[in-house]
């Protein structure tokens, strides 16, 4: 897990380092892989750089006044450092944010056709049938205007149009965040099942530290900009430093 180039890799993080205007560094050389088909958890406690490097990789960055100073990010290979974040999600980045920002005015089709809009219409027809099929509660709700959701639906709705984007890689963003956690179990129970229908490889963020290190194969483990420690899930989810930090007795609220 050292962030070395693959050809298998889908997403290869190599070096990098990112700041804020008049403000210090926030990541130090951080590195990552993601296999084809891999899910991955990002681990830290707030303020540890995790949104930084999802805002390094996306190319969005620069919109909150960051800079990638150095270092190099790829999907499947290609170079997406310095691009523009919607030429990186049509070689293939999809992102579910932090807060979901689904577009509240449009309807759940609308939402889920903005998602397809960067990929040829057929394929994205196919990958809305996919979505609704794999949610249907959004199917049944097509019409209703995303705004008059519930939180749950919502990400729901956020992850279906990522998804509509045919993405190699998804970027999740706090998934449970202000979910109840049954809800929160049913979506990541249909994770599973996006990548098994689609191969969908995944870098989630995660505050619930068990939760992520129960559906990831791997883990990383962001402290302060550095990544501390990396490894198989159960290898992090053993690991005392891991379990006294994050995880606890209640199980791990990030």
């Amino acid at each position: 897990m050292s962030g070395v180039a693959s050809a298998e890799a889908v997403l290869e993080v190599q070096g990098v380092f990112a700041a804020y205007a008049a403000k210090a560094t926030a990541l130090s050389d951080v590195s990552l892989t993601i296999p084809a088909g891999g899910m991955v958890a990002l681990l830290g406690s707030n303020g540890a750089g995790k949104t930084t490097l999802i805002k390094a990789i996306s190319g969005l960055l620069p919109l909150h006044h960051g800079t990638l100073v150095s270092g190099s990010v790829r999907i499947a290979g290609t170079n997406i450092t310095g691009l523009r974040a919607d030429r990186i999600v049509r070689l293939g980045l999809g992102q579910v944010p932090e807060g979901r920002l689904v577009f509240k005015h449009l309807t759940v089709e609308e939402n889920l056709q903005v998602g397809a809009a960067v990929v040829p219409r057929a394929v994205g027809r196919e990958r809305i049938a996919a979505v609704y099929d794999l949610f249907p509660r959004l199917a049944e709700r097509r019409r209703q205007q995303a705004g008059l959701m519930s939180g749950g639906e919502q990400q729901m709705l956020a992850l279906g149009r990522a998804l509509a984007s045919a993405p190699r890689i998804l970027l999740i963003d706090e998934l449970s965040l202000g979910l109840a956690p049954i809800i929160v179990k049913a979506i990541y129970a249909q994770l599973r099942a996006v990548r098994a229908a689609f191969g969908t490889a995944m870098l989630v963020v995660e505050q619930n530290a068990k939760l992520a290190l129960e559906i990831c194969d791997t883990a990383y483990v962001l402290e302060r900009g550095v990544i501390v420690m990396s490894g198989s899930a159960a290898e992090v989810a053993a690991s005392d430093r891991i379990r006294e930090s994050y995880l606890g007795s209640s199980g791990g609220a990030l």
